[in-house]
Protein backbone atom coordinates (compact mmCIF):
# COMPACT_ATOMS: atom_id res chain seq x y z
CA UNK A 1 0.00 0.00 0.00
CA UNK A 2 1.58 3.37 -1.36
CA UNK A 3 1.86 5.85 1.31
CA UNK A 4 1.20 9.75 0.21
CA UNK A 5 4.04 12.46 0.60
CA UNK A 6 3.84 16.12 0.40
CA UNK A 7 4.84 17.87 -2.20
CA UNK A 8 8.18 19.22 -1.58
CA UNK A 9 10.03 22.26 -2.26
CA UNK A 10 12.25 20.59 -4.95
CA UNK A 11 9.23 19.36 -6.66
CA UNK A 12 7.58 22.55 -6.41
CA UNK A 13 10.14 24.29 -8.03
CA UNK A 14 10.17 21.54 -10.93
CA UNK A 15 6.05 21.77 -11.31
CA UNK A 16 6.26 25.69 -11.54
CA UNK A 17 9.42 24.96 -15.09
CA UNK A 18 7.26 22.34 -16.27
CA UNK A 19 3.83 23.42 -16.33
CA UNK A 20 4.91 26.51 -18.70
CA UNK A 21 6.52 24.41 -20.86
CA UNK A 22 4.37 20.82 -21.00
CA UNK A 23 1.15 23.03 -20.61
CA UNK A 24 -0.33 19.65 -19.42
CA UNK A 25 -0.92 18.80 -15.79
CA UNK A 26 -1.25 15.17 -16.47
CA UNK A 27 2.30 15.49 -18.54
CA UNK A 28 3.72 17.38 -15.52
CA UNK A 29 2.88 14.41 -13.09
CA UNK A 30 4.28 11.81 -15.39
CA UNK A 31 7.45 13.60 -15.86
CA UNK A 32 8.18 13.93 -11.78
CA UNK A 33 6.25 11.03 -10.87
CA UNK A 34 3.18 12.12 -9.57
CA UNK A 35 -0.26 11.17 -9.50
CA UNK A 36 -2.07 14.02 -11.42
CA UNK A 37 -4.83 14.29 -9.24
CA UNK A 38 -1.94 15.36 -6.96
CA UNK A 39 -1.14 18.04 -9.09
CA UNK A 40 -4.69 18.96 -9.95
CA UNK A 41 -5.06 19.65 -5.75
CA UNK A 42 -2.06 21.85 -5.98
CA UNK A 43 -2.65 23.89 -8.37
CA UNK A 44 -6.82 24.57 -6.92
CA UNK A 45 -4.59 25.48 -3.82
CA UNK A 46 -3.08 27.66 -5.21
CA UNK A 47 -3.64 31.77 -4.50
CA UNK A 48 -5.78 32.11 -7.12
CA UNK A 49 -4.41 36.16 -6.74
CA UNK A 50 -1.26 35.18 -8.27
CA UNK A 51 -1.82 34.67 -11.75
CA UNK A 52 1.11 32.26 -12.60
CA UNK A 53 2.29 28.98 -10.38
CA UNK A 54 5.76 30.39 -8.81
CA UNK A 55 7.10 27.61 -6.30
CA UNK A 56 8.06 30.05 -3.01
CA UNK A 57 4.46 31.02 -3.19
CA UNK A 58 2.98 27.60 -3.35
CA UNK A 59 5.84 26.52 -0.81
CA UNK A 60 5.02 29.68 1.89
CA UNK A 61 0.91 28.49 1.36
CA UNK A 62 1.49 24.90 2.62
CA UNK A 63 3.50 25.51 5.39
CA UNK A 64 0.59 27.95 6.48
CA UNK A 65 -2.39 25.58 5.69
CA UNK A 66 -0.27 22.81 7.71
CA UNK A 67 0.21 25.24 10.97
CA UNK A 68 -3.68 25.57 10.71
CA UNK A 69 -4.65 21.98 10.26
CA UNK A 70 -2.47 21.86 13.56
CA UNK A 71 -3.60 25.02 15.56
CA UNK A 72 -6.04 23.33 18.72
CA UNK A 73 -10.00 24.13 18.18
CA UNK A 74 -11.39 27.23 19.83
CA UNK A 75 -13.82 25.99 21.70
CA UNK A 76 -11.42 23.31 22.90
CA UNK A 77 -8.83 26.23 24.20
CA UNK A 78 -11.29 28.53 25.53
CA UNK A 79 -13.84 26.48 27.91
CA UNK A 80 -15.66 29.82 28.69
CA UNK A 81 -16.59 30.23 24.98
CA UNK A 82 -17.56 26.53 25.03
CA UNK A 83 -19.90 26.33 28.13
CA UNK A 84 -21.25 29.52 26.57
CA UNK A 85 -21.75 27.51 22.62
CA UNK A 86 -23.27 24.13 24.78
CA UNK A 87 -25.50 26.44 26.67
CA UNK A 88 -27.25 27.97 23.34
CA UNK A 89 -27.15 24.92 21.54
CA UNK A 90 -29.05 23.33 23.99
CA UNK A 91 -31.95 25.85 23.69
CA UNK A 92 -31.99 25.09 20.36
CA UNK A 93 -30.27 28.06 18.94
CA UNK A 94 -28.34 27.77 15.71
CA UNK A 95 -24.91 28.21 15.42
CA UNK A 96 -25.77 31.52 13.70
CA UNK A 97 -27.41 33.11 16.08
CA UNK A 98 -25.10 32.38 18.90
CA UNK A 99 -22.28 33.87 16.82
CA UNK A 100 -24.32 37.21 16.21
CA UNK A 101 -25.59 37.28 19.96
CA UNK A 102 -21.85 36.75 21.43
CA UNK A 103 -21.06 39.93 19.39
CA UNK A 104 -23.66 41.64 20.76
CA UNK A 105 -23.54 40.57 24.36
CA UNK A 106 -19.78 40.33 24.22
CA UNK A 107 -18.59 43.61 21.95
CA UNK A 108 -15.24 44.64 23.97
CA UNK A 109 -14.23 41.04 24.84
CA UNK A 110 -12.84 39.19 21.14
CA UNK A 111 -11.90 36.27 22.92
CA UNK A 112 -16.12 35.13 22.89
CA UNK A 113 -16.19 35.61 19.15
CA UNK A 114 -16.41 32.48 16.97
CA UNK A 115 -18.10 32.22 13.57
CA UNK A 116 -20.49 29.83 13.21
CA UNK A 117 -18.61 28.33 10.44
CA UNK A 118 -16.28 27.15 13.44
CA UNK A 119 -19.12 26.16 15.20
CA UNK A 120 -20.25 23.16 12.99
CA UNK A 121 -16.45 22.32 12.24
CA UNK A 122 -15.99 21.62 15.74
CA UNK A 123 -19.24 19.51 16.27
CA UNK A 124 -18.73 17.57 12.98
CA UNK A 125 -15.31 16.85 14.26
CA UNK A 126 -16.26 15.44 17.60
CA UNK A 127 -15.51 11.86 18.55
CA UNK A 128 -18.42 9.59 18.15
CA UNK A 129 -20.14 9.76 21.38
CA UNK A 130 -22.79 10.57 23.81
CA UNK A 131 -21.84 14.29 23.67
CA UNK A 132 -21.68 14.40 20.15
CA UNK A 133 -25.03 12.75 19.41
CA UNK A 134 -26.78 14.60 22.03
CA UNK A 135 -24.86 18.40 20.22
CA UNK A 136 -26.05 17.52 16.54
CA UNK A 137 -29.75 16.79 17.75
CA UNK A 138 -29.94 20.45 18.26
CA UNK A 139 -29.16 21.60 15.09
CA UNK A 140 -32.38 21.84 12.65
CA UNK A 141 -33.04 19.30 10.56
CA UNK A 142 -32.41 20.56 6.51
CA UNK A 143 -35.86 21.26 4.81
CA UNK A 144 -36.49 18.25 2.39
CA UNK A 145 -37.72 19.60 -1.06
CA UNK A 146 -41.70 18.57 -0.95
CA UNK A 147 -42.65 16.51 -3.63
CA UNK A 148 -45.86 18.01 -5.88
CA UNK A 149 -49.24 16.66 -4.83
CA UNK A 150 -51.70 15.20 -7.66
CA UNK A 151 -55.00 16.90 -6.94
CA UNK A 152 -56.62 13.42 -8.30
CA UNK A 153 -59.41 12.18 -6.41
CA UNK A 154 -58.76 14.98 -4.27
CA UNK A 155 -61.59 15.46 -1.65
CA UNK A 156 -63.24 19.04 -2.39
CA UNK A 157 -63.23 21.27 1.09
CA UNK A 158 -65.78 22.13 2.75
CA UNK A 159 -66.76 25.47 1.94
CA UNK A 160 -65.94 28.20 4.69
CA UNK A 161 -69.16 30.69 5.27
CA UNK A 162 -68.73 34.17 4.85
CA UNK A 163 -65.28 34.04 4.11
CA UNK A 164 -62.76 37.16 3.04
CA UNK A 165 -60.67 36.64 0.57
CA UNK A 166 -56.83 37.34 1.23
CA UNK A 167 -57.30 39.61 -1.64
CA UNK A 168 -59.39 41.99 0.41
CA UNK A 169 -56.27 42.50 3.25
CA UNK A 170 -55.22 45.53 3.75
CA UNK A 171 -52.06 46.93 1.63
CA UNK A 172 -50.46 47.57 5.00
CA UNK A 173 -49.66 43.90 5.32
CA UNK A 174 -47.49 42.77 2.76
CA UNK A 175 -45.22 45.91 3.72
CA UNK A 176 -44.70 44.35 7.62
CA UNK A 177 -44.24 48.15 8.33
CA UNK A 178 -47.61 48.27 11.16
CA UNK A 179 -47.57 45.30 13.09
CA UNK A 180 -50.65 43.29 14.39
CA UNK A 181 -50.74 41.23 11.55
CA UNK A 182 -50.39 37.74 12.35
CA UNK A 183 -50.68 34.11 10.39
CA UNK A 184 -52.46 31.19 11.95
CA UNK A 185 -52.68 27.56 11.31
CA UNK A 186 -52.71 24.21 13.05
CA UNK A 187 -50.22 21.65 13.36
CA UNK A 188 -51.67 17.68 12.93
CA UNK A 189 -50.75 15.26 15.75
CA UNK A 190 -50.23 11.51 15.28
CA UNK A 191 -53.27 9.85 13.64
CA UNK A 192 -54.98 12.96 12.95
CA UNK A 193 -56.60 12.68 16.34
CA UNK A 194 -54.68 15.88 18.26
CA UNK A 195 -53.11 19.51 17.08
CA UNK A 196 -51.42 22.26 17.94
CA UNK A 197 -52.40 25.89 17.14
CA UNK A 198 -49.54 28.23 15.67
CA UNK A 199 -49.85 31.96 15.44
CA UNK A 200 -46.82 34.09 14.56
CA UNK A 201 -46.99 38.08 14.32
CA UNK A 202 -45.56 38.60 10.42
CA UNK A 203 -43.57 41.89 11.67
CA UNK A 204 -41.70 40.92 14.98
CA UNK A 205 -42.09 37.00 14.06
CA UNK A 206 -43.39 36.64 17.74
CA UNK A 207 -44.83 32.95 17.89
CA UNK A 208 -47.97 32.02 19.93
CA UNK A 209 -48.66 28.38 20.35
CA UNK A 210 -51.87 27.33 21.36
CA UNK A 211 -53.22 23.96 23.05
CA UNK A 212 -55.97 22.47 21.89
CA UNK A 213 -57.89 20.16 23.88
CA UNK A 214 -60.48 19.72 20.68
CA UNK A 215 -60.21 20.05 17.57
CA UNK A 216 -63.64 21.28 16.88
CA UNK A 217 -64.49 24.34 14.86
CA UNK A 218 -65.72 26.10 18.04
CA UNK A 219 -63.12 24.95 20.42
CA UNK A 220 -60.06 26.00 17.66
CA UNK A 221 -62.20 29.50 17.08
CA UNK A 222 -62.52 29.75 21.12
CA UNK A 223 -58.57 28.39 21.96
CA UNK A 224 -57.29 30.96 19.88
CA UNK A 225 -58.87 34.31 20.93
CA UNK A 226 -58.54 32.96 24.44
CA UNK A 227 -54.45 33.09 24.06
CA UNK A 228 -54.74 36.24 22.14
CA UNK A 229 -57.12 38.03 24.74
CA UNK A 230 -53.76 40.13 26.75
CA UNK A 231 -52.41 41.28 23.78
CA UNK A 232 -52.40 45.14 23.68
CA UNK A 233 -55.02 46.45 21.29
CA UNK A 234 -52.68 47.54 18.69
CA UNK A 235 -51.06 44.05 18.63
CA UNK A 236 -54.29 42.45 17.53
CA UNK A 237 -55.38 44.03 14.08
CA UNK A 238 -56.12 40.80 11.65
CA UNK A 239 -55.07 37.06 11.03
CA UNK A 240 -54.51 35.21 8.04
CA UNK A 241 -55.43 31.59 7.65
CA UNK A 242 -55.48 28.73 4.87
CA UNK A 243 -59.06 27.58 4.08
CA UNK A 244 -58.73 24.30 6.56
CA UNK A 245 -61.91 23.69 8.28
CA UNK A 246 -61.17 24.35 11.35
CA UNK A 247 -61.16 27.87 11.36
CA UNK A 248 -64.81 27.17 9.79
CA UNK A 249 -66.15 29.46 12.88
CA UNK A 250 -64.15 32.69 11.94
CA UNK A 251 -67.10 34.93 13.01
CA UNK A 252 -66.76 33.46 16.49
CA UNK A 253 -63.00 34.38 16.47
CA UNK A 254 -63.46 37.70 15.41
CA UNK A 255 -66.37 38.70 17.92
CA UNK A 256 -64.30 36.94 20.53
CA UNK A 257 -60.75 38.89 19.79
CA UNK A 258 -61.98 42.12 17.57
CA UNK A 259 -59.57 40.27 14.72
CA UNK A 260 -61.07 39.77 11.07
CA UNK A 261 -60.09 37.18 9.58
CA UNK A 262 -58.71 36.91 5.80
CA UNK A 263 -58.33 33.49 3.80
CA UNK A 264 -55.67 32.58 1.62
CA UNK A 265 -56.33 30.81 -1.87
CA UNK A 266 -56.45 27.27 -2.24
CA UNK A 267 -53.12 25.89 -2.36
CA UNK A 268 -51.39 28.68 -1.96
CA UNK A 269 -49.13 28.50 1.06
CA UNK A 270 -46.58 30.80 0.30
CA UNK A 271 -49.26 33.55 1.02
CA UNK A 272 -48.53 32.10 4.56
CA UNK A 273 -45.09 32.15 3.89
CA UNK A 274 -44.23 33.41 7.43
CA UNK A 275 -46.32 30.72 9.24
CA UNK A 276 -45.29 28.16 7.10
CA UNK A 277 -41.74 28.91 8.05
CA UNK A 278 -42.61 29.14 11.60
CA UNK A 279 -43.95 25.69 11.58
CA UNK A 280 -41.04 24.00 10.07
CA UNK A 281 -39.30 25.36 13.57
CA UNK A 282 -42.21 24.50 15.37
CA UNK A 283 -41.76 20.67 14.52
CA UNK A 284 -38.23 21.01 15.83
CA UNK A 285 -39.55 20.62 19.04
CA UNK A 286 -42.66 18.51 18.20
CA UNK A 287 -41.84 16.23 14.87
CA UNK A 288 -44.52 14.70 12.70
CA UNK A 289 -45.90 11.99 14.64
CA UNK A 290 -46.40 13.96 17.84
CA UNK A 291 -49.14 13.52 20.04
CA UNK A 292 -50.20 16.69 21.05
CA UNK A 293 -52.45 15.14 23.21
CA UNK A 294 -49.88 13.36 25.79
CA UNK A 295 -47.98 16.77 25.24
CA UNK A 296 -48.69 19.75 28.80
CA UNK A 297 -49.16 22.81 28.49
CA UNK A 298 -45.86 23.46 29.91
CA UNK A 299 -44.04 21.69 27.33
CA UNK A 300 -46.18 24.30 24.33
CA UNK A 301 -45.16 27.30 26.55
CA UNK A 302 -41.08 26.08 26.87
CA UNK A 303 -40.71 25.98 23.30
CA UNK A 304 -42.71 28.94 22.62
CA UNK A 305 -40.07 31.23 24.83
CA UNK A 306 -37.10 29.28 23.14
CA UNK A 307 -39.00 30.04 19.58
CA UNK A 308 -39.15 34.05 20.80
CA UNK A 309 -36.32 33.88 22.83
CA UNK A 310 -33.47 33.53 20.37
CA UNK A 311 -31.90 36.02 17.88
CA UNK A 312 -33.54 36.15 14.27
CA UNK A 313 -31.48 36.82 11.20
CA UNK A 314 -34.69 38.43 9.46
CA UNK A 315 -34.62 40.85 12.76
CA UNK A 316 -31.25 41.69 12.21
CA UNK A 317 -30.15 39.42 15.20
CA UNK A 318 -32.90 40.84 17.22
CA UNK A 319 -35.09 38.61 19.42
CA UNK A 320 -38.66 38.19 18.49
CA UNK A 321 -39.96 39.26 22.20
CA UNK A 322 -37.45 42.56 22.37
CA UNK A 323 -38.68 43.30 19.06
CA UNK A 324 -42.51 42.99 20.09
CA UNK A 325 -41.94 44.46 22.98
CA UNK A 326 -39.67 47.76 21.58
CA UNK A 327 -42.58 48.35 19.18
CA UNK A 328 -45.61 47.92 22.28
CA UNK A 329 -43.67 50.49 24.21
CA UNK A 330 -43.21 52.76 20.83
CA UNK A 331 -46.96 52.86 20.89
CA UNK A 332 -46.62 51.80 16.57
Amino acid sequence: MKTYKRLSAEEREEISILISKLGSRKAVALAIGRDPSTITREMKRYPQEYSEYRAYIAQKWAKERRKTACRPRTLNVNKRLQGYVFEKLRLFWSPEQIAKELKKEYREDATMHISHESIYSYLYVLPRGELRKELLSYLRQRKQVRKRRKNLNRPRQEQIPDLISIDERPKEVISRIIPGHWEGDTLVGKYHDSALGTLVERTTRTTILVPLKKKDTVSVAKAFARELKTLPKQMKLSMTYDRGREMIAHKLFTKKSKMKVFFAHPQSPWERGTNENTNGLIRQFFPKGTDFNNVSRKEIKWAQDLLNGRPRKVLNWEKPYEAFNRLVALGV
